[in-house]
């Protein structure tokens, strides 16, 4: 008797038997004779100095916050250029399979004007953002 989810199941059972097996013939074929340079710590190919809690400036904070906050404020951008564009019945029914009802998701083109503007605030915000932050010198490392 199959299931709609007989896929998703047998997808599943083909993943865990590749992990289980992969991690087996690693330990099994593997090279395994311990050395003492082989139990040193590797550090980007050089050798660790000093202790591994040391305090970092806070430049290196400022620049990865600042990385995260524009990367995580573009991403906002990709889901309304799909749903922007993607509410034309020409669209639709370019993309649809002959025979298959096109399928009308998205922005309505009655809001396509409100919604394009409201992006453009957004985005003249982040590059407002971006200018402070380039003013502060938040970008450059000392």
């Amino acid at each position: 008797m199959t299931t709609n989810f007989t896929p998703i199941f047998l997808f599943l059972a083909i993943a865990v038997f590749t992990g289980v097996s992969m991690l087996a013939l690693s330990a099994l074929l593997g090279p395994s004779k311990k050395t003492t340079i082989k139990q040193m710590p590797y550090e980007s190919g050089m050798d660790p100095i000093g202790d591994a809690r040391q305090r970092f400036d806070v430049r290196f904070y400022l620049v990865a916050i600042a990385f995260l906050l524009f990367d995580v404020e573009l991403l906002y951008l990709y889901p309304w250029a799909v749903a922007q564009w993607s509410a034309d019945p020409a669209v639709a029914a370019a993309v649809t399979p002959p025979g298959a009802t096109p399928a009308l998701a998205g922005v309505p083109p009655i809001f396509r004007g409100m919604v394009f503007w409201e992006i453009m605030v957004f985005v003249v915000i982040l590059a407002a953002a971006f200018a402070y932050a380039w003013k502060k010198g938040v970008f450059e490392w000392r």
